[in-house]
């Protein structure tokens, strides 16, 4: 049995707003390369600002209507989305604290280990020195 409109339109609804968002961002980057790139091509007698309408037109219709089918009335993208939303909702995400903290000790190793290699580096270059394998100003 078919059914008319959006499929379970109640569920779902933020990943497929935010899916749609993306999709119609993308669309719109196409939309002006193809307004630019149709600045090269002549149409018969055709006014040029004509054949970029038609051409922008066309493929947002088309666009548009695979963005409806896919989001609100295709049901496997749909169910993938619905138990998208679903998992997300059972992420434990972290407080504001943990994610200082965490990102201080990134940090904080990370200029550890920067030392520990400029120091290794340099040392490495007194030895090689030293043994007269590396000349200084060379």
């Amino acid at each position: 049995m078919a059914t008319r409109g959006i499929y379970k339109s109640g569920q779902g609804y933020w990943v497929r707003m935010m899916s749609a968002i993306g999709y119609g961002l993308l669309l719109l980057m196409g939309l002006v390369w193809i307004w630019n790139l149709t600045l090269k091509f002549r149409f018969f007698e055709w006014e040029q600002i004509y054949v970029q309408m038609t051409a922008v037109i066309l493929v947002g219709l088309v666009f548009g209507f695979l963005a409806y089918y896919l989001f609100g009335r295709k049901p496997a993208v749909v169910e993938f989305m619905i138990a998208t939303e679903g998992e997300m909702k059972k992420v434990n995400w972290s407080s504001k604290r943990e994610l200082w903290s965490s990102t201080k000790a990134v940090i904080l190793l990370t200029l550890f280990i920067a030392l520990a290699c400029w120091v290794l580096d340099l040392g490495f270059a007194r030895f090689f020195s030293w043994v007269d394998v590396l000349h200084e100003g060379a």
